[in-house]
């Protein structure tokens, strides 16, 4: 206990300590109103929104992935298996310039989304797409078959299956995925610096942080990051009360 206290101490709780510290050395006063100041509140919503629409995308789509994958036998899952947890081991600045050579200027395709909000939620989506996937893929693969089939001799439709037998197993695990990936949309910074820009209308409130500490405004850049980390330390409770509530059966 003593050395994982130690550890945790030194990589996590002094160093948001001393942001929390930076982010109010000019006051509180200093704090509200750059957290306030059009500039900061434009790069947190459009932060905010495009991590939820990510969120909620990853929600659906990496449920359905996850189901495919271990449900459906064919020819290339191993190769689609090691290709969703490309985003962890790519360097993100590196997967910012894939997405700027496909969806650029220079398109092959011709599609030229480069410095808008629609690149904002390509880049988000690639560097978040494992996260609902591989929490949902372990409990689909640990989820007893047996009860759907006797549901189904029992005259139970699919969708009836999957509602009320399927989904609820799943649910944490899908939940857990979600908010991973909603958490890490929030402080993305590597894969949208690129493809997104810095004007006022596509700054995201990571790339807002990187232009305000190039000036040398420590304190206003450490003000938006106590937002973005508030947030996502928020989300990380919600989704323990979440998971929480929802198993509660199975601990009864």
């Amino acid at each position: 206990m003593g050395v994982i206290s130690t550890f945790l101490t030194v990589i996590v709780v002094l160093p948001i300590a001393a942001l929390v510290w930076e982010s109010k050395r000019d006051g509180t006063h200093a704090f509200w109103q750059t957290i306030s100041s059009p500039e900061a509140v434009g790069a947190l919503k459009l932060t905010f929104g495009a991590a939820l629409i990510v969120a909620l995308t990853n929600g659906v789509l990496g449920t359905i992935t996850a189901w495919v994958l271990v449900r459906d036998e064919f020819r290339g899952r191993s190769l689609v298996n090691a290709v969703i947890d490309l985003p962890f081991a790519l360097p993100t600045i590196v997967a910012g310039l894939t997405l700027l050579a496909m969806y650029g200027p220079n398109s092959p395709a011709g599609i030229d989304v480069a410095f808008t909000r629609t690149a904002i939620v390509l880049a988000l989506c690639f560097v978040t797409l494992p996260f609902v996937i591989r929490t949902v893929q372990p409990v689909l693969i640990e989820l007893d078959m047996e009860m759907e089939e006797a549901a189904c001799s029992l005259g139970a439709g699919r969708l009836a299956v999957f509602r009320r037998i399927v989904l609820p197993n799943l649910l944490p695990g899908i939940l857990s995925g979600v908010v991973l990936a909603l958490a890490r949309a929030l402080g993305e910074i590597g894969s949208v610096v690129l493809v997104a820009g810095s004007t006022t209308h596509t700054e995201v409130a990571s790339v807002f942080v990187y232009n305000v500490i190039q000036d040398g405004l420590a304190a206003e850049a450490s003000a938006v990051a106590i937002v973005l980390l508030a947030a996502a330390f928020a989300l990380l409770l919600t989704v323990g009360a979440l998971r929480f509530f929802v198993t509660r059966h199975e601990r009864a």
